[in-house]
């Protein structure tokens, strides 16, 4: 794994602690904002609230996400206890760096505990074994956060707000644009926003009550400048028309990802963010500007949501100061190229953003691949199918199949699988390589995997030069589903990704295909693992356990040309599928047969025509 990865992965795990509780950011910079004696509406009683949840909620929390995505569920309790110790041993600092610590480690280490308990719990004693680890493991590990981890936590912080304090001393902190727009195209925001500029800004925001921190990263103004300059002056007709969507995107919703292609297609284009923040971090150095909490996502409404009522329009010159200096400077660059290949550029940002990694397969003969999820029934269907035709006529000796991660079969040579089911993959199939992917349709890895397996030095081997004559094909039959009109909506307005999974449910139950409790289902299946499964798509079912809700097999469409957001990715077409017994196999099949070609795929995604989706979807086109 090269440097850059590690701190990509790196990043994307503090992203992991961070990001579900940034709710909690946000309620307690708005009660700062509002309610401190300098705030919007000044009250005592309110402001109050502000400092506690600072102190407790938000550490506890965070240490809480970290010990689950090391430990899973009795990780999140033994971190949350684990943190108490190192806010109780270091009262006068916020302990969010000791809860990215601590949640961590307090999850790995009962991990361990369960993987050494494992054969050596005695019948009968489980529950007990299993309370009594978590409290005693959490009580060692919150007395260690009060003897050492807070301390050390304390003064680490120390270091770096002294570091803080000279570069604002010296004028210098506009020099920190270099090394954060560099860092963001290469995917290692994260890192930097979360491992660094917010404890800082927290810190600071608590002695002051704002913090420029906070602005450092999340400034929508230097990445709009560079859209910009593609709107008006790019000759690439493509790239220019794909700049302004990108332009809503990233200023009102705070995605600064869809920027990074439009640098990349130009290298030489990184100098404009850079000088523009430069630009306005000396602004807001010089102003004495802050926000008081983090703005995430990175948007002008987030941005202006966390400034004082004393600083909205300095903070709002700052963005401008930003993009305008970003503009020009981008503006020269951009104008002389002839043709850019934003497809090419944003593949290679796919390609840098997925970590997923495919090793080389040495000997596949006759060998079975395993798509897995978590209940084998839903995405892991869908990709097997689309990999399955995609490699069958290269590697004809090759078996494809899906199932639930917890049983895979025991002759399974590579099993692919979600990053976040990867533990479990092992455990279900140790003689197996793993393959871990982001979604199931276009992954880059899915890409790595496909040339290992048809690019091998022997690989003609495997394939008889002179087969023996096959009878000719029958006509395959054209694939449909059981669809009508009243099961397809289009020009659906875009809205949160939870609420889009129960709008798909709701029509479920209207159609009369499952009762009320297959919802709920649906919402927990994509807590589990992520029901978008690439190109555009999201195919929300139930879990295993729902299967009595299911009246009838079913499949309904929702089409949201806006886009609805999946972990950054925006899913346009939004299959609601239920199936009674293993009809749902059938189903996935069928949808993705039918949306294997892309014209009709892409078609879909913005088209008005009911009558056409609903002929193309029955297999009447």
């Amino acid at each position: 794994m090269s440097v850059r990865e590690g701190l990509s992965r790196f990043g994307k795990f503090l992203s992991g602690m961070v990001m579900p509780n940034i709710g909690a950011f946000i309620a307690w910079g708005f009660l700062t904002a509002l309610f401190i004696e300098t705030g919007w509406l000044p009250n005592e009683g309110f402001a109050s609230i502000a400092s506690p949840m600072l102190s407790y909620l938000i550490p506890v929390l965070i240490a809480a996400q970290g010990g689950y995505l090391t430990g899973g569920d009795r990780g999140r309790i033994t971190g949350a206890i684990a943190v108490i110790g190192c806010i109780a041993g270091a009262p006068d600092t916020t302990m969010l760096m000791g809860a990215m610590v601590m949640g961590p480690i307090a999850g790995w280490v009962i991990k361990m505990f369960d993987r050494f308990m494992e054969d050596r719990t005695p019948a009968g004693f489980e529950m007990l074994i299993d309370n009594f680890s978590v409290g005693l493991i959490g009580m060692f590990l919150s007395m260690l956060g009060y003897i050492a981890i807070g301390p050390i936590m304390t003064a680490i912080l120390a270091v770096l707000m002294g570091g803080v304090q000279i570069l604002m001393q010296y004028g210098l902190m506009p020099l920190l644009a270099i090394f954060i727009e560099p860092a963001k195209v290469l995917f290692l925001n994260n890192a930097i926003n979360h491992g660094i500029f917010t404890p800082i800004g927290i810190a600071q925001a608590e002695e002051t009550g704002r913090s420029i921190m906070y602005m450092l990263e999340a400034n929508p103004g230097p990445g709009l400048g560079v859209l910009l300059a593609y709107c008006f002056f790019c000759r690439d007709a493509k790239t220019r028309q794909s700049a302004p969507g990108a332009v809503i995107i990233h200023f009102f919703g705070g995605i600064h990802e869809i920027y990074f292609p439009y640098v990349l297609m130009n290298p030489k284009v990184i100098i404009a963010p850079i000088v523009g923040n430069m630009c306005a971090i000396a602004w807001f150095s010089f102003t004495g500007a802050g926000l008081t909490s983090a703005a995430s996502p990175g948007s002008i409404i987030a941005f202006l949501s966390m400034t004082p009522s004393d600083l909205m329009l300095t903070n709002i010159i700052g963005v401008v100061i930003a993009a305008g200096v970003s503009f020009a400077i981008a503006t020269p660059l951009v104008r002389p190229m002839a043709t850019a290949d934003l497809d090419q550029a944003s593949q290679q940002m796919r390609d840098m953003k997925g970590s997923a990694e495919a090793a080389v397969i040495s000997d596949t003969r006759g060998g079975k691949i395993v798509f897995a999820c978590d209940a084998g029934m839903g995405s892991s269907a869908m990709g097997a199918t689309r990999f399955r035709n995609r490699v069958k006529a290269e590697r004809p000796d090759l078996t494809v199949e899906h199932s639930s991660v917890d049983t895979v079969p025991a002759d399974a040579s590579i099993v692919v699988c979600q990053r976040v089911l990867s533990e479990r993959a092992r455990k279900s199939a140790p003689q197996a390589q793993i393959v871990t992917i982001d979604n199931f349709l276009d992954d880059p890895a899915l890409d790595a995997l496909y040339t290992s397996l048809t690019q091998l030095s022997h690989a003609a081997e495997l394939i008889e030069t002179t087969p023996a004559p096959a009878p000719a094909p029958a006509e395959e039959e054209r694939p449909s589903l059981a669809i009508e009109r009243a099961d397809v909506r289009l020009g659906v307005p875009s809205v949160g990704r939870e609420q889009c999974i129960r709008d798909s449910g709701a029509l479920l139950v209207q159609r009369g295909c499952v009762s009320k409790p297959y919802v709920d289902a649906m919402v927990e299946r994509d807590r589990l693992t992520s029901v978008y499964i690439g190109m555009g798509i999201a195919i929300p079912h139930g879990t295993n356990d729902a299967k009595e809700a299911v009246e009838k097999t079913g499949v309904v469409l929702q089409q949201y040309p806006d886009g609805v957001d999946f972990d950054g990715e925006k899913a346009y077409l939004v299959f609601g599928i239920a199936g009674k017994g293993e009809e749902h196999l059938e189903v996935l099949a069928n949808i993705c047969r039918i949306l294997e070609d892309e014209s009709v795929l892409e078609k879909m995604k913005t088209t008005d025509d009911v009558d056409w989706v609903v002929d193309v979807l029955s297999g009447r086109r």
